[in-house]
């Protein structure tokens, strides 16, 4: 039974800035919560005895790491509600064909958490003609928030509002959106084109506020740093050559996940919406962060690039 306060008993869970809330009947969707901070994320959730849906590449392998996972963390794995559905988020067809598969099995979504990234691969374009990194990090996502639209507004409540949490990173406040080439196909550099995915997620997280707020959806959306995190997404980073010093300098994967779970469930940001966090707090931005017209550029030049007529379904 949660306190008055909406902790957890008497046996209220800190995680340093974040508090866990027990939320049943809650129903949170993530991409990429099969390994790094996913995995902890996935474990607070179901601390939370929410009800959890995994988009993964992989979901026999996936079902296998959670379940280890969580039992090794002495949380029955019987116990928990989890769904592992197939999902290649840079692959807008596997998006499409994802969410299709949802819609038929949820009539809300409470939480979506879009978490899945990859940080400075090799230069490729996927089948559909995008750069890896705004394919992966940020077109996919976008077009997942797009199609799941109607089970979050189903979702949320005017005491109890949906969430979309973008966890995107610091280094979007360097990031640039290079209109004309947006694939990078002229010159390619993997921190650009990473930074650039980056910042799209919190331009994007953004700008759904502005419409949220004007259209009086019973929505929020954040986007974060959950922190220099040490996991497997520094593969293609120098730091492999010195891997003792991620050991000592980064988050570990649990603090990593610490961020995104408040941005999730925290009441305290029930009010808010269009912030950047980081280290559970209010952050400064990019400089356009704050410029609605930028935005709206961004957001527009999307739509058009994947092809979406009406993202908030307002002729329906």
């Amino acid at each position: 039974m949660a306190d008055s306060d909406g902790g957890i008993g008497s046996s209220t869970i800190w995680f340093l800035f974040c508090e866990l809330y027990k939320q049943p009947g809650k129903i949170a969707l993530i991409t990429g919560g099969n390994r790094g901070i996913g995995l902890r994320i996935v474990k607070k959730l179901v601390e939370c005895e929410i009800e959890v849906i995994l988009g993964v590449r992989n979901p026999i392998d996936s079902r296998k790491a959670v379940e280890a996972y969580l039992e090794h963390a002495n949380i029955p794995f019987g116990s928990c509600k989890l769904h592992f559905e197939q999902l290649d988020i840079g692959n807008m067809k596997s998006v499409r064909e994802f969410a299709a598969k949802i819609k038929t099995k949820f009539d809300k979504i409470h939480l979506l958490i879009n978490n899945a990234g990859v940080m400075s691969v090799p230069f490729k374009l996927t089948a559909e003609g995008f750069e890896s990194h705004m394919a992966i990090n940020y077109y996919g996502h976008f077009l997942l928030t797009h199609l799941l639209l109607p089970q979050l507004k189903a979702a949320g409540t005017a005491d109890c509002k949906a969430r979309v949490v973008n966890v995107s990173s610091c280094v979007h406040k360097i990031g640039e959106i290079d209109y004309k080439d947006i694939n990078k196909v002229k010159n390619y550099y993997p921190a650009d084109a990473y930074n650039q995915s980056k910042l799209a997620q919190v331009l994007f997280a953004k700008y759904l506020t502005l419409i949220f707020e004007e259209e009086g959806l019973p929505i929020l959306a954040n986007s974060l740093h959950p922190g220099v995190v040490n996991t497997d997404l520094f593969e293609h980073s120098s730091t492999n050559y010195i891997p003792w010093i991620r050991a000592l300098l980064f988050k570990n994967p649990e603090e990593g996940s610490r961020t995104v779970v408040y941005a999730a469930i925290s009441p305290k940001l029930e009010t808010r919406s269009g912030c950047y966090l980081s280290n559970c707090r209010e952050a400064s931005s990019h400089r356009y962060w704050n410029n609605s017209v930028q935005c709206e550029k961004l957001f527009n030049f999307t739509c058009d690039t994947l092809g979406i007529d009406d993202f908030f379904y307002k002729r329906n």
